[in-house]
């Protein structure tokens, strides 16, 4: 079953001007004869005129759309745009050696070996990829493993070395791997800063891998067929450990960033805006994607900033410039809502992921999801207050083994070593051995369920998934990057279904039959992403059109939350649209 949701609190507002002008210059003078306007005018051969500074007219908000065919023949792409490779601290501690090339040829169809030995393949390939490794010592793990770098010979990963040779990415390996994954990023930033590191030599792996990773996106891009994104990821969090990690997807690869901006240059995701506003002044346009609120401790959605200040123009400003997505699904769960926050929802409870990201600790649920975030956003707005959270969708992956694992029934897991296995996951009881294994390495837990131990953490709570899908003009980084931008997307959690949205004040069922009528529904209406204006008391009408995944299940139902704000409380209901088996909607409970 398949539950495809729509907001109408997701944002953008769309404006299309246009001006006539006539000459350089105003017209010379408006003849007045009040004495009571002597304030606002001047005299021009012997006449009084007013100045047009004296009166304000109102900017009507209608939107025009000047060429509704382009809307009309975009079609829905798909593609991942959170993918780890070696270059990852974790992923390489995790016992992953794919590049950014193996990632990309993965992504284009081609097999891969997964960490453990077995092959990986895609059934369909995609239209678009992003590897996205963290920018915290990029590629400097990976050093410290390879014995013919001259940082290997520093003392402190000497435990390090050869770790993902050969015969070595195994079950018995965990104990050493989990230790890295804690140990590595914290010795090597106080090595730096304690002088025992040099801090050049780090700085020159990292601009060798970020070049490396460029050179693979533009060696893989091919216009109209596979698009590919210079990224990385921005992995940030609160001193409580709240997930605040972001995707920092570049729209063209001529002009980049010489190192990607991380944690250590700025824990504050309003510093990574800055630099990104400050690229942009140097014509180098990028956007990032949050992922995981799911996990972060309820500090992804607060309604403060970074210093616990009310929100204000200046921070809603940059952050919707900057942060027009979010990544709603991934392999850790969905971050839509919680059985706590939509209680009416029978399906709230799909995919929960309940820890901070990294940790076993619970996250707090509130100001951790997408539904309460846009519902505290028109709350903001009933009260004059700009609204941080309007934002679209998408889903990807997240995973640390180069290769999205998109279909449940063939799940190899996300993090290579770590949970390859049934019994790694919790999803089989693990035998002794393995249980001792998992509780030397300190990363999983041990339960015991009918007299059978299991492994418990945050692997049994993992699953396939997921994808963003983008409905643009053509499959090239131009036309996928304004899709972007104008939200004009949706997630689904690894099927290939699509879905449209369409809302406005004259629009009638018949559009979504034909190319003509969708043409007419955007050129009548507003798409999915988009903010459709009041019109008096008129009541709109939304247009939703999905199609199945041919290769996955049918579609059961097509469902719209609504969300509003009642006596300055958010409100929320649930509508079933249409129905599959001959069932139809009750109009009395809509559902």
């Amino acid at each position: 079953m398949t539950k495809m949701q729509f907001y109408r609190g997701q944002s953008l507002l769309l404006v299309f001007a246009i001006g006539v002008m006539s000459g350089c210059s105003e017209p010379d003078e408006v003849a007045t004869n009040s004495p009571a306007e002597q304030s606002n005018t001047a005299v021009v051969d012997s006449k009084p005129t007013r100045r047009f500074s004296s009166v304000t007219l109102d900017m009507p908000q209608d939107i025009l759309t000047a060429n509704p065919g382009v809307g009309a023949s975009r079609s829905a792409y798909f593609g991942d745009l959170h993918v780890h490779s070696a270059y990852s601290f974790d992923a390489n501690a995790f016992g992953t050696i794919a590049t950014p090339d193996d990632a990309y040829r993965y992504a284009e169809g081609e097999m891969i070996m997964h960490p453990t030995g077995f092959p990986m393949q895609l059934t369909t390939p995609l239209d678009f990829y992003a590897v996205t490794d963290h920018a915290m010592f990029l590629g400097v793990g990976q050093a410290a493993m390879d014995t013919t770098t001259e940082f290997s010979k520093m003392a402190y990963v000497q435990g390090l070395h050869n770790l993902n040779a050969d015969g070595n990415r195994n079950l018995e390996s965990i104990v050493v791997r989990g230790q890295a994954f804690k140990s590595f990023l914290p010795d090597t930033l106080f090595g730096i800063a304690e002088g025992r590191v040099d801090e050049n030599m780090v700085n020159g792996i990292v601009r060798s891998a970020w070049l490396d990773i460029i050179n693979a996106a533009e060696s893989h891009n091919k216009p109209g067929k596979f698009t590919t994104f210079v990224a990385y990821e921005y992995t940030s969090s609160a001193d409580d450990r709240g997930n605040l990690h972001r995707n920092v997807v570049f729209r063209a690869a001529d002009k980049l960033p010489a190192v990607p901006f991380s944690r250590f240059h700025g824990q504050n995701p309003e510093d990574l805006w800055r630099w990104m506003d400050n690229l942009r002044s140097n014509g180098i346009e990028s956007l990032a994607i949050p992922h995981n609120s799911n996990g972060s401790n309820g500090q992804m959605f607060k309604m403060v900033d970074w210093a616990g200040d009310p929100l204000d123009d200046d921070y809603t400003e940059r952050r919707i410039r900057n942060e027009p997505l979010i990544e709603i699904t991934q392999i850790k769960g969905s971050s839509e809502t919680h059985p706590l926050l939509s209680d009416t929802d029978e399906w709230a409870d799909f995919e929960i992921m309940p820890y901070r990201i990294g940790t076993s600790l619970p996250s707090a649920v509130s100001g951790s999801y997408a539904r309460e975030a846009l519902l505290n956003g028109l709350k903001l707005s009933g009260k004059n207050i700009t609204n941080p959270y309007q934002f679209g969708f998408v889903g990807s992956s997240d995973t640390h083994t180069g290769a999205s694992p998109l279909v449940e029934e063939t799940y190899y897991g996300k993090v290579g070593v770590l949970d390859a296995q049934p019994e790694l996951r919790g999803s089989v009881p693990a035998s002794p051995e393995t249980a001792d294994i998992i509780e030397r390495a300190g990363r999983l837990k041990i339960k015991t369920v009918d007299g059978k131990q299991y492994a418990s953490g945050s692997y049994e709570t993992f699953g396939a998934g997921g994808l963003a899908g983008v409905w643009a003009e053509e499959n090239t980084r131009d036309s996928l990057f304004d899709a972007f931008r104008r939200k004009e997307t949706f997630a689904t959690t690894g099927p290939r279904m699509k879905v449209r949205l369409f809302a406005g004040y004259d629009l009638d069922g018949s559009m979504l039959t034909s190319l003509a009528g969708i043409a007419d529904a955007y050129r009548r209406g507003v798409s999915m992403g988009s903010e459709l204006h009041a019109d008096g008391e008129r009541a709109p009408t939304l247009l939703a059109w999905a199609m199945r995944d041919p290769l996955s299940a049918p579609l059961q139902r097509l469902q719209i939350v609504k969300g509003w704000i009642e006596n300055e409380e958010p409100q929320e209901r649930v509508y079933d649209v249409a129905c599959s088996d001959g069932l139809s909607v009750d109009p009395a409970t809509n559902r």
